[in-house]
């Protein structure tokens, strides 16, 4: 019997970022992102309808992170600052993790 590949794969010392998003019938699907920056501005243009988690992965150092908190505050920083409410896609998300 065949073992699972490890989760974090091995690579050049890079850190990846996951988006895991709820998909039609409750499918996650998974994008990848390379910065934090791209991660944050993709969830507030859209690009992202239903967040679920966001991870973090080193492919050299072998670890991951779940950043979903840290995320959320983001966002909602820069709401706050702009002076415009959370978008409507991304409530539960920050508000399930802001609080």
């Amino acid at each position: 019997m065949r073992g699972f590949p490890p989760i974090v794969p091995y690579g050049a010392d890079q850190t990846i970022y996951l988006v895991l998003e709820a998909g039609p019938d409750a499918i996650v699907q998974k994008v990848e992102r390379t910065d934090f920056e791209t991660i944050i501005a993709d969830l507030l243009s859209g690009q992202f309808r239903d967040p679920i988690e966001v991870v973090a992965f080193n492919t050299l150092e072998h670890w991951s992170e779940d950043l979903s908190r840290d995320v959320a505050r983001e966002i909602q920083c820069r709401c706050d600052i702009e002076g415009h409410k959370v978008p409507d896609y991304l409530e539960d998300f920050v508000g399930s993790r802001v609080g």
